[in-house]
C-alpha cells in the first residue's frame, strides 16, 4: 500500500514539474515572438528611414545638377513658333498659351547662357587668384595647407559656386578631412597634389572620394565619379 502511495505522490510531482516546465516555456516562447517582433519593427523603420533618406538626398542632388538643356529648349522654340505661324489669328486662347510656353523657354536658356557665361568667367577668376597660386606652389614644394590656407579656399570656392559648402553638408556629415579633399577636386587639383596638401596617401584620397559617393548616391561609384559629381554643381 506504502509503495503505490509514494508511486502515486511521484507521479504527481512529475506532472507539476512538466505543468511549471511547460508554463516557463510558453513564457520563454512569448517573450522571444515579443522580442522578434520588436526587432523586425525596428528593423523595418530603419530601413524605411534609410531609403527615404536616399531619395531625399538623390532628390536634392538633381536640383544641385538641374541645369537647362539649351540645345533642347531651342528645338522646342522652334516647334512652338511654326505652331504659332500656322494658328496665325485663330484660336486667340491657344496662340496666347503657346506664345508663354515659347517664352518661358527663351527665359531658361537665356539663364543657362548666363549662369553658363558666369561659370567660365569665375573660374578663371579662381585660376589667377592668390590663393590658387599659393596652393599650387605648396604642392610643389611638397607642404601642406594651413588652416588660414582652408579657410582663404573655402571662401573662395562659396564666392564663385554660391552655396557649394552648404549644399555638400546637406547631403552628408561630411569629415574636415572629406570636405577639404572636396573644396580641391572643385578647384581642379591633382589627386598626388591633393594627398600632399592634406598629408594623406593618394590612395586614402581615392577611398575618401568614392566613398563619398557611395554615401551620397547609396551605391557603388570610383573616385572619378564623385569627383564628376562636384564639379557639376
Amino acid at each position: 500500500m506504502f509503495g503505490w502511495f509514494a508511486f502515486f505522490m511521484y507521479l504527481c510531482d512529475m506532472n507539476q514539474m512538466l505543468t511549471i516546465l511547460t508554463q516557463r516555456e510558453m513564457f520563454l516562447l512569448v517573450i522571444g515572438a515579443l522580442t522578434y517582433m520588436a526587432l523586425f519593427v525596428v528593423t523595418w523603420q530603419n530601413s524605411r528611414r534609410k531609403v527615404l533618406s536616399l531619395q531625399e538626398r538623390l532628390d536634392k542632388v538633381r536640383a544641385m545638377q538641374e541645369v537647362a538643356d539649351i540645345e533642347a529648349n531651342q528645338q522646342k522654340i522652334e516647334e512652338l513658333e511654326k505652331l504659332i505661324q500656322k494658328l496665325g489669328s485663330e484660336n486667340s486662347l491657344l496662340r496666347l498659351e503657346l506664345e508663354e510656353k515659347k517664352a518661358k523657354l527663351d527665359y531658361a536658356n537665356t539663364m543657362a547662357r548666363i549662369e553658363s557665361e558666369k561659370r567660365e568667367r569665375a573660374e578663371g577668376d579662381i585660376f589667377r587668384s592668390d590663393v590658387y597660386l599659393r596652393i599650387q606652389r605648396l604642392a610643389a614644394e611638397g607642404r601642406s595647407m594651413s588652416d588660414e590656407d582652408w579657410q582663404q579656399l573655402a571662401m573662395l570656392v562659396d564666392s564663385v559656386y554660391t552655396g557649394f559648402s552648404e549644399k555638400l553638408y546637406s547631403l552628408y556629415k561630411l569629415t574636415t578631412y572629406d570636405y577639404h579633399v572636396c573644396l580641391l577636386v572643385k578647384i581642379h587639383i591633382l589627386p598626388k597634389d591633393i594627398a600632399l596638401l592634406t598629408v594623406h596617401s593618394k590612395e586614402s584620397v581615392s577611398t575618401s572620394r568614392s566613398r563619398l559617393y557611395q554615401k551620397v548616391f547609396g551605391k557603388k561609384g570610383s573616385a572619378k565619379d564623385w569627383d564628376d559629381f562636384l564639379l557639376s554643381i
